[in-house]
């Protein structure tokens, strides 16, 4: 297995974790654990009052089928329930721009002038819907409203929650391009449930979603950047619980969880995920490297371990960081099993 070391980036009073961007390389394959079974297939009692909603089933099942780009192991399109009416996906590819306002190194949504960011943010949307002209490409700020602390904090939780004026200024940027925004938690020695729930405000909005980061969650205190961390299905499971409350107290659409995921022991139990009709959720692979690499750790942790849908994530620097052959371009991407629909650039 290849993991580097993660780098910590400090400025003014802040020390903050970098995401991924400093450090993680994608796994190799592990050949020796072959996984040969999919998503449990919801019973048609469990979809009764699902199969009410509004959305067009047959219509819904036929994207599904496209998105496994003519799959034969069975795995992909995973089998669960049906969305509620007004589902982003599989109707539309998302195309994130990921980053903190107080970091230019954590990503390239804090590295430029907003409109510099916003206009490189667009030539990607742009390069997406050219490469597949079937699915809608919407452009997305993915915003790190939490992240995971070398030093403990004042209460020890080894995170920092962002100022909420920080995320006000992210969705005054997103309105302008009718982007959605995400926020993304590293809950470093707090948990899932407590980060999430300080962001319902938030949340309550039908424009934002959420992204989820195992790599700092450190559940034997140690350090964040010392180890990788995990989630484990009940963890992802309180992600979900709390996004579909909201969706149905608010009568919202919805909701989309992005969950990062790069080495096999980030998620485990992946079969308990529950999948609802509130939430939608991605697993996104999110390792950097050579191309090779990044096929080899989507098709280990992403391909094989089905849940619903698919992401993965680019790094404009390390992705090409000696590497003759540079990052994937969205032509190649489309070809892989499943089709990721979501795209995250760091």
């Amino acid at each position: 297995m290849k993991n580097s070391a993660i780098a910590f980036i400090i400025f003014s009073s802040l020390f903050i974790v970098s995401s991924c961007n400093q450090s993680k390389a994608a796994d190799e394959v592990d050949s020796k654990k072959e996984e040969k079974e999919t998503k449990t297939i919801v019973t048609p009692e469990a979809t009764k009052e699902i199969t009410s909603t509004t959305i067009d089933t047959a219509d819904y099942n036929k994207r599904m089928l496209a998105l496994s780009n003519n799959d034969t192991t069975g795995k992909w399109p995973v089998k669960t329930s049906y969305p509620l009416a007004g589902a982003i996906l599989p109707y539309h590819r998302v195309i994130a721009y990921y980053g903190n306002l107080y970091s230019k190194r954590m990503g390239v949504l804090g590295e430029f002038p907003r409109s510099e960011m916003i206009q490189k943010l667009q030539g990607e949307v742009a390069k997406w819907q050219a490469a597949d002209s079937t699915m809608k490409a919407i452009p997305a700020l993915h915003y790190i409203a939490v992240t995971a602390q070398g030093t403990p904090g004042k209460d020890n939780m080894h995170r920092m929650r962002m100022p909420f004026k920080q995320i006000d200024t992210i969705l005054s940027w997103a309105k302008p391009i009718d982007a959605l925004v995400f926020l993304d938690v590293q809950v470093g020695h707090s948990n899932v449930k407590t980060e999430v729930s300080e962001l319902e405000k938030y949340l309550k909005l039908p424009n934002v979603h959420l992204g989820i980061d195992p790599e700092f969650s450190l559940k034997n205190k140690e350090i964040p950047g010392s180890k990788i961390g995990s989630f484990t299905a009940d963890d992802i499971n309180d992600a979900i619980t709390i996004l579909a409350k909201i969706v149905r107290e608010n009568k919202l659409t919805p909701k989309i969880l992005v969950v990062h995921r790069f080495t096999q022991g980030m998620l485990t139990n992946y079969k308990k995920i529950k999948i609802v009709p509130e939430v939608q959720v991605v697993i996104d692979m999110d390792g950097f490297g050579s191309k090779v690499l990044k096929r080899s750790t989507y098709l280990s942790y992403i391909y094989k371990e089905p849940v619903q849908f698919t992401g993965f994530k680019l790094f404009y620097k390390n992705d090409t960081k000696n590497n003759p052959n540079g990052m994937y371009t969205p032509e190649e991407l489309l070809k892989f099993k499943p089709k990721p629909v979501y795209i995250q650039y760091q």
